[in-house]
């Protein structure tokens, strides 16, 4: 019977798929991450793994994996957690959970977006502060989103989603960069393709949609803030370390841009302080692919991969 450990906690129904195809399931039932010494153990010790994207499994931790480690399977679209070259090297098969999230985060970028261009934050503490004494016509003033031009970096999955969103619902005008051109989304969405630099200059709203790679990293810093437009918002429902955050904090400090959506960050789970303080900075603690249904798919997803590794068929997440 071989076994399953599961690093963190994940919806019912994939535990019990595994069950019913004969995988013996072990959990960590703590709200805490597994140490580094304990993912050392368990990789010594288990056929399959299901590990948390907080989990950095390195290459120094894969040399400690049991010979008969045949998957480990990520629970999230992202994988950069993972060596998976190292893994490759000891025939472990990497998976992750990619479609899954599409809505989810899709849903979560225009709930910042919603957020920042209302001023809800601001406007729920006057409420709550008691300062709400009459009708002001000229309080909390905000543009509509309607025909705002939206820039979206990187169009995956998530970011075709936020597009259609964005034009089907608000009828914004959508520029876009990607490392490829879609055609069918341009016609899709009537959006026009460009550089980056014409996505950050031209945009009254800047969303990030990309995986993190060396290219990647970093990719938003002093010189992007300062392409933006002074009354822009630039969202991060992607990868935390995409954006310098010390160079964002300038940028909002010096009013080089209006606002800031974040749902990652740089030193995750690490906030900076003066972030925290912004009240045109709306913070959420990774959280944008929340939803139930998602959790689900994302639960089912990870037990089906690992039963066609074992049952010898490539698996839909399959990563290396």
């Amino acid at each position: 019977m071989p076994k399953v450990y599961v690093a963190g906690k994940i919806q019912d129904n994939g535990i019990e798929l595994l069950k019913r195809k004969g995988f013996k399931v072990d959990l960590n039932l703590t709200d805490k991450d597994l140490t580094r010494e304990e993912l050392k153990d368990i990789f010594s010790k288990y056929d399959a793994v299901i590990t948390m994207p907080t989990d950095n499994v390195d290459s120094d931790l894969l040399s400690s994996a049991s010979k008969n480690l045949k998957v480990i399977a990520n629970y999230a679209v992202g994988y950069d957690n993972i060596d998976e070259r190292a893994a490759k090297k000891s025939d472990i098969v990497v998976c992750n959970t990619p479609g899954v999230a599409n809505e989810a985060v899709a849903e979560h970028t225009f709930a910042m977006i919603f957020a920042l261009n209302k001023q809800l934050k601001v406007a729920d503490r006057f409420v709550r502060e008691g300062n709400f004494k009459q009708w002001d016509p000229n309080a909390f003033l905000s543009h509509q989103l309607w025909g705002q031009t939206i820039g979206i970096i990187g169009l995956g999955r998530i970011g075709t989603f936020v597009g259609q969103i964005a034009f089907g619902g608000f009828k914004m005008h959508i520029l876009y960069f990607d490392i490829a051109r879609s055609e069918d989304f341009e016609l899709l969405c009537e959006a026009e393709y460009t550089d980056m630099r014409s996505v950050l200059s031209l945009s009254d709203i800047v969303t990030l949609h990309v995986p993190l790679t060396t290219d990647t990293r970093g990719m938003i810093s002093t010189e992007e803030l300062k392409l933006m437009k002074k009354t822009a918002l630039l969202i991060n429902t992607s990868r935390g370390p995409v954006i310098d955050e010390k160079a964002l904090i300038w940028a909002l400090k010096e009013k080089e841009i209006a606002g800031a959506g974040l749902d990652v960050y740089e030193h995750e789970p690490e906030v900076s302080a003066e972030l925290i303080k912004m009240s045109n900075v709306i913070l959420t603690p990774h959280t944008a692919s929340a939803t139930i249904e998602t959790r689900e798919r994302m639960s089912e997803l990870v037990a089906q991969n690992i039963i066609d590794v074992f049952e010898g068929r490539e698996p839909v997440g399959l990563v290396n």
